[in-house]
């Protein structure tokens, strides 16, 4: 030993042992395995240069992906894919290709499968979705390293059921080699929807249709690389097929549609939109196909003419639901056509928007030709008058809900016209900036004896700016047994119309918006909770900027049943939170007073209120300190509060 403390400190530690016997080195270092030691020189380099590490190859990825492929395949069941897809990205890769029929071990199902084991991978939506696993894909997180490691994970619970990828990773998005993975480990998928995917093309649909033969629904948004070649491969492979949207697929045209009819037979609703190559060939190959029982078809931007709206009136005879938009290319005649053609007999909803082609005759056929229409929706019909609508609703005996929305040729004539030849049936009504609407003038006003309309439970008559209070009465009298009111936007109504709607409507009123009436004072409130208080749960006072702290007053001693209250923007503050707070409001389960003046002397009461309430505005309140906001959220942990 007194050669370990003796030695001289120079030609010592040059890799010779300090042992002259090699068995004394056991006192200090262990001969079970053999360590080589590197020792610096002690003289320093005369030539410094800077020191160059050449990064290795990882050794699990040594062996080329041909014994990988070899040894993976063997594998005995799906946990153990799953714990190997975690080593790298090369392995899970090769994993995720591996078709099922090239595994030779028998697969053993366990429960407890372990997930890919990114950090991040456990931030993804996942859900059980009608009985079946869900996930969603967005944004960043739309890759094929995602999809690959989905693929293996919920192989031993069968799959996934649903996938949703809404892409826009520009630079590592998904593409054919992510859905080949899904194709491979995900047979029993049901539901595709695609989102802006423009590096998935036919390719990666190919696996999907061969892999996934128990799909139901398929929805492709902007996928431009997408062709009719995908179409054929679903339609060969995917006999359950019944739901599928095409939107803004530009490589999608005439071919496809008819293929995917005559393959998949059970096709039952049909959504094409934006596809420029798509005319009236493709969709009249769609519709004319006997063997498929179509009940939902939307047409949108498309490049049609009259004949797909006459083949659509012609063979639509199972169509339920018809959406017609911006077909520019649709005249009157198409319209005509199609209502004669006594095809849509059990057409029960029917809606258009911005066709010009829907004129009074051509709405007066629909209502001929369709017995069973019971919702109509039209928006952006600029040439559709009061002779129309008039002659539709006396045509259309099974009519319950109408809807209209810029349709500025319709006048106050033509909407109290309505009202009176659909009164048996006509259950809701809905009039949206329809600048024709006008206030009747003294002495041109409705007939004063007019039968009500009983059967009328929801009113909405917003954003006219020429509506007025006699229009108000005249409602008054046809719509009695309303129970929700919508009058928002109405600039052109006061107090003295509110007050005779309200005393007219018997049946009580249950839901109520007058959200930018800026007119509309304390007094319409207090008729208001006076005359309907005792049954009212839905009130929105929003933008009513002369309704003060007496409504809450009023509202607090009249609204037992209210859980819906918004008087954001109004001229309430801290008195009327504290009087709404004494009051027995039972059962207020969101309340808003954003942009109100409101201070911290509210927060005791707010919290009052917090007992019953789910959520709580309190944007754009200034008065309201952080720290008071802070407090009101330990204390209110049940309540959602906004500010």
């Amino acid at each position: 030993m007194s050669k370990v403390f003796g030695f001289s400190g120079e030609n010592v530690f040059r890799g010779d042992s300090i042992y002259a016997n090699p068995k004394e080195a056991g006192l200090f270092l262990s001969l079970g395995r053999h360590i080589d030691l590197c020792f610096p020189p002690n003289k320093k380099p005369r030539i410094s240069a800077p020191i160059i590490v050449e990064p290795k190859k990882a050794y699990i990825e040594v062996l080329p992906d041909e014994c990988l492929f070899e040894i993976l395949r063997r594998l005995p069941g799906d946990q153990e894919r799953s714990a190997c897809a975690c080593v790298s990205k090369q392995w899970l890769t090769i994993l995720s290709n591996i078709h099922r029929d090239e595994r030779q071990s028998e697969e053993v199902a366990s429960q407890n499968v372990q997930d890919f084991c990114d950090e991040q991978e456990k931030r993804e939506t996942q859900a059980y979705s009608d009985g079946y696993l869900s996930r969603i894909l967005e944004g960043k997180k739309a890759t094929d390293t995602r999809l690959a490691a989905i693929s293996v994970g919920t192989a031993a619970r069968g799959g996934l059921g649903k996938l949703l990828v809404r892409g826009s990773n520009t630079s590592h998005g998904v593409t054919d080699i992510g859905l080949r993975a899904i194709a491979q480990g995900c047979p029993n998928l049901r539901i595709l929807s695609l989102w802006n995917v423009p590096c998935v093309g036919d390719e990666g649909l190919f696996e999907i249709a061969k892999g996934c033969t128990r799909l139901e629904k398929l929805e492709l948004h902007h996928c431009p690389l997408v062709t009719d070649c995908s179409l054929a491969a679903f339609a060969k492979n995917c006999p359950n097929l019944t739901d599928v949207v095409i939107d803004s697929c530009r490589k999608i045209g005439n071919e496809g549609l008819p293929i995917l009819a005559k393959g998949c037979t059970n096709i039952s609703s049909v959504s094409v939109k934006d596809c420029p190559l798509v005319g009236d060939q493709g969709i009249a190959g769609l519709v004319s196909n006997a063997s498929v029982v179509l009940t939902k078809l939307k047409l949108q931007g498309l490049n049609v003419t009259d004949l797909t709206l006459a083949v659509v009136g012609h063979y639509g005879k199972q169509v339920t639901d018809l959406v017609l938009e911006n077909l520019h290319s649709v005249t009157e005649r198409g319209f005509w056509v199609m209502g004669n053609g006594h095809g849509l007999q059990k057409l029960r909803s029917f809606t258009v928007l911005s066709c010009e082609g829907v004129t009074d005759l051509g709405l007066d056929s629909i209502g001929k030709g369709c017995p069973n229409l019971k919702h109509l929706f039209v928006r952006r019909c600029s040439v559709l008058s009061d002779n129309g609508l008039l002659l539709f609703c006396k045509s259309a005996a099974s009519l319950e809900r109408l809807q209209l929305e810029e349709c500025h040729r319709v006048t106050q004539y033509g909407l109290f016209g309505l009202i009176f030849n659909s009164r048996e049936t006509l259950k809701s009504l809905s009039v949206a900036k329809c600048l024709g609407i006008k206030d009747f003038e003294k002495g041109t006003g409705f007939p004063s004896t007019c039968p009500p309309c009983e059967s009328l439970q929801y009113l909405s008559i917003s954003n006219c700016p020429e509506f007025g209070n006699s229009n108000l009465t005249i409602l008054g009298k046809m719509c009695s047994h309303v129970q929700s009111l919508d009058l928002s936007g109405l600039c052109g109504i006061t107090d003295s119309g509110l007050l005779s709607l309200f005393e007219a409507c018997k049946g009580g009123l249950v839901k109520v918006n007058i959200s930018g009436c800026i007119n509309i004072t304390d007094e319409a409130v207090s008729a208001l909770c006076k005359t309907h208080g005792w049954g009212l749960e839905v009130l929105n006072l929003y933008s009513c900027p002369k309704i003060g702290d007496r409504s809450l007053v009023l509202i607090s001693e009249n609204c037992q049943l209210l859980n819906d209250l918004d008087v954001s923007r109004t001229a309430v503050s801290d008195l009327g939170i504290r009087a709404l707070s004494c009051g027995d409001l039972l059962n207020l389960q969101i309340l808003s007073v954003a942009g109100c003046h409101i201070s911290d002397k509210s927060v005791p009461a707010l919290k009052k209120l917090g007992t019953s309430l789910m959520g709580l505005n309190l944007k754009h309140c200034s008065g309201i300190t952080q720290h008071s906001v802070n407090r009101l959220i330990e204390q209110l942990w049940e309540c959602d509060i906004l500010w």
